[in-house]
């Protein structure tokens, strides 16, 4: 059976990733977290990753490492990281279920911990991920 990931890339989330540690030397990765912030309460973190922490989740894919730190894990479960480019910023996304609301621009966001009694009914195996 395959490993529950808390966290999963685009492709082109992937590719940033990758180019973001190719730039720096003796970097393993990012580190993805929240903390308190913002109009609307949390914001998202993104940290350059030079020594894998073992209490973080480590999500790979197609050679991009990201680490999910501890604290963040239940208010990321099933959230999609991408990225993207436009004529005024370019940045990672998040399109995050436990995601409630946002402020208006657009920095910050509330989010709830996951339901995982939910989370685990819709996908049929009736345990706790």
């Amino acid at each position: 059976m395959a490993r529950f990931q808390v966290l999963t890339l685009t492709d082109e989330a992937a590719a940033r990733v990758r180019n973001i540690v190719a730039a720096r030397d003796g970097a393993a990765g990012i580190r993805v977290g929240i903390k308190k912030g913002g109009c609307a309460g949390m914001e998202y973190t993104v940290d350059l990753v030079t020594a894998a922490d073992p209490k973080d989740d480590h999500v790979e894919r197609d050679g991009a490492h990201v680490y999910v730190a501890p604290e963040a894990a239940l208010f990321l479960l099933g959230t999609e990281m991408g990225f993207e480019t436009t004529k005024l910023r370019s940045g990672f996304t998040f399109n995050n279920p436990n995601q409630s609301s946002a402020c208006g621009c657009g920095e910050s966001i509330e989010l709830q911990p996951a339901d995982l009694k939910a989370l685990a009914e819709a996908r049929g195996q009736g345990a706790v991920v």
